[in-house]
């Protein structure tokens, strides 16, 4: 063992290697290589958000961005809270900074439901759907990009930069990090305020007094962006007090919790300074103010129990089920992470426990109680809900650096090979992308559906499917997601709504409906023929 490593295991302070030279000026060797790791970080950044922005140029709006997209225009033009209460504010100011260039039109007297809203403001109000939704999605692309700027800093507080670049690399290659990160939703974003205030409180080990403010700023914006970060609650006070001398953690404490409430706070009286808001009729009232948060946030909360409160269908593996499965999210992210990937994050984690305890409980406990938090709720619709896997595992892959035998690096970078070029193999369809164990993107939607492969993303692809190889053929469409077929020029009628003996021509299904297909539809497939496949989440079958 190094005289580096045995020094961070015995005073569970940084890696020397992870600090500039003591004493002096570096020399010109130490400025090569930082220019070299700095040229390495760029380029891996490069790599991800070129596959992002590609990814956001080419999908179609998912099943939830219009709603935000639409909310998010509210917000900005009424100023009001009514729309999308289930979710706090930030992520959607977020996108609405995009939306800022785009010189949408919204009608003020529009008085439909959040979902007719989405409909409304892309496809009914004059406005361009593509470029709206191109300009929805950078602000999250580019937070995306941030964070992986956290990932980096994060491994290379604890492992060098040698690990802060194998962390990187494996963070800018994750195929559902890229998926959802190149979407105007708010799976990555709270996601990575959380994996953001957790790297703060570690820094705040050495310099308390800068860094517990800044944690507190960030796990407020993960609070202010979904509720589920709540979860995180009892886990960022454990690494609090792990972080904190004694003799300061009233003070300090205190401060992190205020700055925190005053984040969310300051999300709702963004939008409207009065804070106008009434309870809706339907829901309950009392029972959670646990936090002094507004009380739009606690009903949201309320919406969301009632979310949970329902039957959702799953599809896991072949099998379609009502309810959820509780081995879901695991099983899931078995199915959609790169192998070399899965590997590393196991050698990692182990490393953590056995050669970097210090940092172990930073870098494991939260996605192991938010992972356990998620496995509970009742909707197994996709790895989305556990995407704060991949971002801090990611930091954990970087304890391979620690195990100082050329084999193990060597080994370590074929590894990141072997998950770069698995990612680089399913561009641009991110979305439906399985490791090779599951065979690949084209055979996602035997094992898994909804957002893990088909989440209204193709609709822009079908129509130019459509157009240039089925050329005035009779269409037949059941398509699962918020876009508008008739906008892209598909012109089609639904098959369950015929009797079987009228439906002929091309038969196109989305690939969910397929899983979870009625015994009408499932008649209708089974005495079809697969002739083409869009984006690997749409079939396309011909009917005799």
């Amino acid at each position: 063992m190094s005289t580096s490593t045995s020094q961070f295991l015995s005073t569970g302070e940084l890696i020397p290697d992870a600090l500039p030279p003591p004493g002096g000026r570096p020399g010109r060797l130490g400025w090569l290589r930082r220019w070299l790791f700095a040229l390495v970080v760029v380029a891996f950044l490069a790599e991800m958000a070129v596959a992002m922005i590609t990814a956001a140029v080419e999908q179609t709006p998912t099943i939830d961005e219009p709603v935000y997209v639409g909310t998010a225009l509210v917000y900005v033009e009424q100023h009001s809270l009514r729309y999308n209460p289930e979710h706090p504010p930030l992520g959607k100011l977020i996108i609405a900074t995009g939306l800022a260039f785009a010189d949408a039109r919204l009608d003020p007297t529009f008085a439909g439901d959040q979902t007719q809203l989405g409909r409304h403001v892309l496809y009914e109000s004059g406005n361009d759907p593509g470029r709206l939704m191109l300009l929805a999605r950078l602000p999250v692309i580019v937070l995306t990009l941030l964070f992986g700027l956290v990932v980096f800093a994060f491994a290379r507080d604890l492992a060098g930069p040698v690990g802060g670049v194998t962390a990187l690399a494996l963070y800018a290659f994750s195929p559902d990090v890229i998926a959802h990160g190149s979407l105007a939703t708010l799976d990555v974003p709270v996601a990575g305020f959380l994996l953001t205030s957790v790297w703060l409180l570690w820094r705040a080990r050495r310099r308390p007094v800068l860094y517990v403010p800044l944690a507190g700023l960030a796990f407020g914006a993960a609070l202010a962006t979904k509720m589920s970060a709540l979860a995180a609650i009892p886990v960022l006070l454990l690494l609090f007090v792990l972080s904190v001398k004694r003799t300061r953690r009233l003070r300090l404490g205190a401060a992190m919790v205020l700055i925190a409430i005053a984040v969310v706070w300051a999300s709702y009286l963004v939008v409207d300074p009065l804070l106008r808001w009434e309870t809706p009729p339907h829901l309950s009232t009392g029972g959670l103010h646990w936090l002094p948060f507004p009380e739009p946030y606690w009903d949201g909360m309320r919406v969301q129990f009632g979310f949970e409160g329902q039957v959702w269908g799953g599809f896991l593996f072949g099998r379609h089920y009502l309810g959820s499965l509780w081995y879901y999210l695991p099983a899931a992210l078995l199915v959609k992470t790169p192998l070399g990937m899965l590997a590393l994050w196991l050698v990692g984690a182990v490393v953590m426990v056995s050669r970097l305890r210090p940092a172990a409980p930073h870098v494991l406990v939260p996605p192991a109680v938010l992972l356990a938090a998620a496995m509970t709720g009742s909707r197994d619709l996709g790895v989305r809900y556990a995407i704060f896997v991949p971002m801090f595992l990611a930091v954990a892959a970087a304890g391979v650096v620690a195990i100082r035998r050329r084999w193990a690096r060597a080994a370590a970078a074929v590894l990141i090979i072997f998950a770069a070029v698995s990612s680089l193999r399913t561009f641009p369809y991110y979305l439906p992308y399985s490791n090779e164990a599951f065979g690949g993107p084209t055979k996602t939607h035997l094992h898994l559906h909804d957002s893990n492969v088909d989440w209204g993303q193709d609709l822009g692809r079908l129509a130019e499917v459509l157009r240039q190889r089925y050329p005035g053929e009779r269409i037949w469409l059941v398509y699962k997601g918020s876009g508008l077929p008739t906008h892209y020029g598909i012109h089609a009628a639904d098959p369950r709504k015929a009797p079987p003996d009228q439906v002929h021509g091309l038969l196109v299904v989305s690939d969910s409906a397929i899983a979870k297909a009625d015994d009408h539809l499932a008649a209708l497939i089974k005495s079809s023929t697969p002739i083409d496949e869009v984006g690997h989440s749409i079939t396309i079958y011909r009917r005799p």
